[in-house]
């Protein structure tokens, strides 16, 4: 284990990309090649300056992270920008380039998907083995992760009370997987969808996505870790399969680095819109572990059932979701039903000022125009032919290239 940090101390975020040919928009499974290339021989880990590239389960997604924890997310965007720039140079050569949202709207998972062969694999080729990994909650689903320090129990406490209570909200903000296989999902955040039952052969691996409400390392151990391993075990033979690893709800409490890896947020069109995201969440989880709005009594009591119903809502609806449970909406400060875009409206409002100019601008706009999920349909505007879908995620490539929001 590294050093240990502070609650808010340092942060950790984690950015997928699909890599897909420029002519065609199909999955490019050459991860291997772009990793070659840049290193001159092939390896699953670089490290270039602030950000660090790794693969994925599948040989068409790329990781790009923060290079060990970071005190700097101003300068966050810039950094992942620069290392999109430096991929897409790379993948030019190949006819293939980075593309953003976290589906593909057009791949066919059954015939487009190549897992990973190289390091790791044996551990990717038991998962296939037991999961089936040749679906769309599997090698069609691309997020950013949000890591958070505690130092021990007592922060361990407040952070995980506060997490769970906002993880409900999430899909409101970065939902961007409206459309597979061509055709409109009825849900803005399709990747959650899947991200409920992909695991559903060891059903206590997910759980109801919301973590349990438990609040010290040895009840985590108990409640979850356990009974994940009991679980496992018939079909770990070789024993090579880690708790933490396994543990796939919506956010994971990681031990072995005293962190919590946040799952829910689904990646967006450019790092300029990921980090406004990661960094608003982060205010608002601030705001609820200083029990300024709500105490930490009020924010353990709640089950993950009720906290699930209101995920469900969110994953299908995004920022269009009522909420009407009005308990649930005073742990925010807030006294009326609401949608969850005047949710996120009355945090934004409440945590303005502790983020920087160019996230408030990104984040006015998906206030405004809606989820990036809602933009994309807007775009399509109901003409889901191939070559309009590929227009229009032509675009969003091109988002990305240039660290620009997508604004139809």
């Amino acid at each position: 284990m590294g050093k240990k940090y502070h609650l808010f101390e340092v942060y950790g975020i984690e950015l997928e990309y699909m890599v897909v040919q420029k002519s065609s928009l199909k999955v490019a499974p050459i991860v291997d090649a772009l990793l070659t290339t840049k290193n001159g021989a092939l390896t699953s880990d670089i490290e270039n300056g602030a950000i660090a590239w790794s693969n994925e389960l599948v040989a068409h997604v790329i990781e790009i992270k923060t290079n060990g924890p970071t005190t700097d997310l101003i300068n966050l965007a810039d950094h992942f920008h620069e290392n999109v720039l430096e991929m897409n140079a790379i993948l030019q050569k190949m006819d293939a380039h980075l593309l953003p949202t976290a589906s593909h709207p057009l791949m066919n998972p059954n015939t487009d998907t190549t897992l990973w062969k190289h390091s790791y694999s044996e551990v990717y080729e038991l998962y296939n083995r037991i999961f089936n990994c040749k679906g769309h909650g599997w090698s069609n689903v691309q997020s950013t992760h949000i890591n958070l320090p505690f130092y021990d129990d007592a922060e361990f406490e407040k952070l995980h009370a506060a997490i769970r209570v906002l993880l409900p909200l999430i899909p409101g903000l970065s939902a961007s997987s409206p459309i597979l296989e061509g055709k409109q999902t009825g849900f803005k955040d399709t990747r959650l969808e899947y991200y409920k039952t992909n695991q559903k052969e060891i059903p206590e691996m997910t759980g109801l996505v919301i973590p349990e409400n438990v609040f010290t390392k040895k009840e985590y151990y108990t409640t979850i870790f356990e009974p994940i391993q009991k679980a496992i075990q018939p079909f770990d033979d070789q024993h090579i399969l880690d708790h933490h690893f396994l543990n796939s709800r919506g956010a994971i409490s990681r031990f072995d680095r005293n962190a919590i890896e946040i799952r829910l947020v689904d990646i967006q069109e450019c790092p300029k819109a990921d980090i406004a995201i990661c960094t608003l969440i982060i205010e608002v989880l601030k705001v609820l572990v200083h029990e300024d709005l709500s105490s930490l009594i009020d924010q353990k009591k709640w089950e993950k059932e009720p906290l699930f119903d209101i995920l469900n809502e969110a994953i299908q609806k995004g920022e269009n979701a009522e909420i009407i449970n009005l308990e649930y909406l005073n742990l925010f400060g807030i006294e009326k039903t609401c949608s969850l875009q005047e949710v996120w409206q009355d945090l934004f409002n409440v945590v303005k000022e502790q983020i920087p100019v160019s996230y408030q601008e990104a984040l006015e706009i998906i206030l405004s125009k809606g989820t990036l999920a809602t933009r994309i349909l807007k775009a399509v505007d109901a003409d889901f032919s191939e070559e309009n879908i590929k227009k229009v995620y032509t675009d969003l490539a091109a988002c990305l290239q240039k660290n620009d929001l997508f604004n139809p």
